[in-house]
């Protein structure tokens, strides 16, 4: 969530202006963090939003690096009338090449805060900065049509990405064959689940690595609704799909590992300018994590590594070792709902096991 609050430290901001109940202008979020933290610069390096994040990027050395960009890429004005609304700048926008940023899922509750405008800026930034996007676009066949990554040597990762209306994404965002909009979920089911089945098969080739992003569920608390344990084994169960990746909640939930494929069902944020906000401290909502997963040329996963960061001054620092137990608790407690442990390795940083299919 790299809009309101943080474009307002980077180089090349927006008009601050807010269309909020209790904030008027996108400084009043720099306020309070700084009320909370500290000083925070002006006019910052596009690389100081990644800080920590970009020295574990040289270490592991991601073949494709894939974000959910909540937040429009606009100097729209053309508001829509939903409460909150995050935009940052196209020149701003600049600061997801700093971190190497692959691809951009765009189907989310946030992708369309600014207008029809500001999704079609959105994508064409993002094609200019040769980032892929998937889950939103100018038409229906836009929204749908999965990210292609081409690694050397390797081969195809395809992303597909869908919204739940559960995330609060209105059903009139709905892209069609006419209208820009998402690729929205009229359901979390086992039926919706086997019609994204059907989409996977029409373009997979064999040896494709497929990520399904699906933006769904609220902001906070662990639960994970029946429903979408069912539809994210649906997909594993009846396509060979490797990752299920989950976001909408402003904290991470629980890992399954389904057939020797990752279910994500909630990333939790990686960014944002909540610093300072009162609310759901119990949620740590302040902790983040990079999920590097390793996934064999057949799909299941061979490795899963977790990196705790924490969010400070709009940027990402280490946290400390007691909030990385406490990180390494939460998620323990909450993965072993599904089999799945999450323990400390000698580095800092949280490893992820589960019971091996043979």
């Amino acid at each position: 969530m790299t809009g309101r609050g943080i474009d307002q430290v980077l180089p090349d901001p927006c008009d601050p202006a807010l269309h909020e109940s209790y904030a008027e202008s996108a400084i009043d979020y720099v306020r309070l963090a700084e009320a909370a933290n500290g000083p925070i610069p002006r006019n910052v390096e596009l690389s100081y939003v990644w800080g920590a994040a970009l020295s574990e990027f040289d270490r592991m050395r991601p073949d494709v690096r894939i974000i959910n960009l909540e937040t429009s890429i606009t100097r729209s004005a053309d508001y829509v009338p939903k409460g909150i609304n995050y935009r940052m700048s196209p020149e701003n926008a600049a600061c997801l090449k700093a971190a190497g940023i692959d691809c951009c899922v765009l189907g989310n509750n946030h992708i369309l805060d600014w207008g029809n405008r500001g999704l079609l800026d959105t994508v064409a930034t993002l094609k200019r900065l040769q980032i892929k996007t998937t889950g939103a676009g100018q038409h229906f066949g836009e929204a749908s049509a999965p990210a292609v990554l081409d690694i050397a040597g390797i081969g195809r990762v395809l992303v597909f990405s869908f919204v739940d209306a559960t995330s609060g994404a209105p059903p009139s965002w709905a892209a069609t064959s006419e209208r820009p909009g998402v690729n929205l979920l009229s359901e979390i089911s086992e039926r919706s689940a086997l019609g994204i089945v059907d989409a996977v098969v029409r373009v997979q080739r064999p040896g494709d690595l497929v990520i399904v992003s699906v933006h769904w569920g609220p902001n906070w608390g662990y639960g994970i609704p029946r429903e979408q344990q069912r539809f994210a084994r649906a997909l594993i169960d009846n396509a060979n799909i490797s990752i299920v990746y989950g976001h909408s909640s402003h904290h991470p939930k629980a890992i399954e590992v389904h057939r020797e494929r990752l279910i994500l069902y909630g990333c939790g944020d990686f960014l944002n300018d909540y610093e300072g906000i009162k609310g759901y401290e119990e949620y740590r909502g302040d902790l983040v994590l990079m999920i590097f997963a390793d996934v064999e040329s057949g799909g299941r996963l061979a490795a899963l590594e977790i990196v705790p960061l924490q969010i400070r001054n709009f940027h990402l620092v280490r946290p400390s070792g007691e909030d990385v137990r406490w990180m390494q608790q939460t998620l323990d407690r909450q993965s072993r709902k599904f089999a799945s442990a999450i323990a400390l390795n000698s580095d800092g940083g949280l490893v992820v096991s589960w019971k091996r299919v043979v």
